[in-house]
């Protein structure tokens, strides 16, 4: 009898234990342990730079090749062609927006083709830079023949929108393609290679006016692109800083090697001398205060910039150079605000004109 109660038990106690829950039978084996809970959602990103690493991976290359992932440049190339377009606008106008989205996708491609053609005469060179050594051309992902037929295709694409302007503002255009092709070439031959860059990279400020009104005028057009020389100085020389040990291990020239220590002094001339070409741009255009007080402000930007750069550290040589892209905007912004201010200005005037 006991040895029949002591089965009972036995029996009961494993029905007990087949009907609890997983957790009160016992510890898990490995093999029915739960997977780690998935990490939070990775946040949406719409940067350059990520939208060109979820670009197909046989893609990338080209797109690397004409900077897309680091848009600063396309800005600063940009810019100027948006203050001609601005300042030729009519007064109590907005500017052209049409006019400004074509200069948008020019400058794209343009800032693109320009990359490609760098990148081709500098693959040898960028080899032995850490921070070209990356670059499609130099790392081999792509050859040099595949890069010539994108950059044909650029220059195709860039010459359909040059062929939407006036057929002044298309010879202005394609005169700037001699400036393109050869500035690559500057950096081997003098110190200057940023004086090549900035007469290049403000043709905009040319075309731009040229676009909208059928011609240049010259007491505008020239004090504006001067202008954009000297900002171009001041934010290319910054730039060069960055590299200027390996610039000089391989033999290439530029301003920040050409200025050295004096490097502060000589960014401060180039930006009193922006400074005073856009006043003069300002004043042969009839511009108002607002246009003045976003001067001012590119100005106090400028002289920040300078002040706390330190020209041996790569990092603060690249967030000033790439705060520039503020400076143009400040700039574009103030030329909008004066334009429309100028509507208010011709009704004080008109008004005195009726009462008489």
């Amino acid at each position: 009898m006991a040895a029949l109660l002591a089965r009972f038990c036995r029996g009961a106690a494993g029905l007990r234990a087949a009907r609890l829950p997983p957790a009160a039978a016992g510890p898990l084996s490995p093999l029915r342990r739960p997977s780690a809970p998935p990490g939070p959602p990775r946040p949406l990103s719409f940067s350059a730079a990520e939208l060109v690493r979820a670009a197909p991976g046989p893609l990338q290359p080209y797109l690397r090749l004409m900077r897309l992932h680091q848009p600063t440049g396309t800005w600063l190339l940009y810019l100027p062609c948006t203050w001609s377009i601005g300042l030729a606008a009519e007064p109590g106008c907005f500017p052209d927006w049409q006019m400004l989205s074509l200069f948008g996708v020019g400058a794209v491609l343009m800032r693109g083709a320009g990359c490609t053609i760098n990148d081709m005469w500098d693959r040898d060179y960028d080899k032995k830079v850490v921070r070209t050594a990356s670059r499609p051309l130099a790392a081999g992902d792509i050859s040099t023949f595949q890069s010539l037929v994108f950059l044909g295709g650029q220059l195709s694409l860039a010459l359909c929108v040059l062929l939407c302007l006036n057929y002044y503002s298309i010879v202005l255009g394609a005169a700037s393609l001699s400036l393109v092709v050869t500035y690559p070439l500057m950096k081997r031959i003098t110190y200057w290679p940023q004086l090549v860059l900035g007469l290049t990279f403000n043709w905009g400020a040319l075309l731009g006016w040229s676009a909208i009104k059928g011609s240049c005028e010259w007491s505008v057009c020239l004090p504006l692109y001067f202008a954009g020389v000297m900002w171009t100085l001041v934010y290319d020389t910054i730039y060069a800083h960055q590299d200027k040990k390996d610039d000089i291990i391989i033999g290439v020239k530029s301003t920040a090697l050409q200025f050295k220590e004096y490097t502060k002094q000589w960014l401060s001339g180039f930006s009193l001398a922006m400074l005073l070409s856009l006043c003069m741009a300002g004043m042969n255009c009839n511009q108002t205060f607002p246009y003045y007080s976003a001067v001012a402000a590119v100005g106090a930007h400028l002289a920040h910039q300078i002040y706390t750069l330190d020209i041996d550290k790569p990092e603060d040589c690249w967030k000033k150079f790439a705060s520039n892209r503020t400076v143009g905007v400040l700039l574009f912004t103030g030329i909008v605000l004066g334009n429309l201010w100028k509507r208010k200005d011709s009704k004080n005037v008109e008004k005195p004109l009726e009462n008489r």
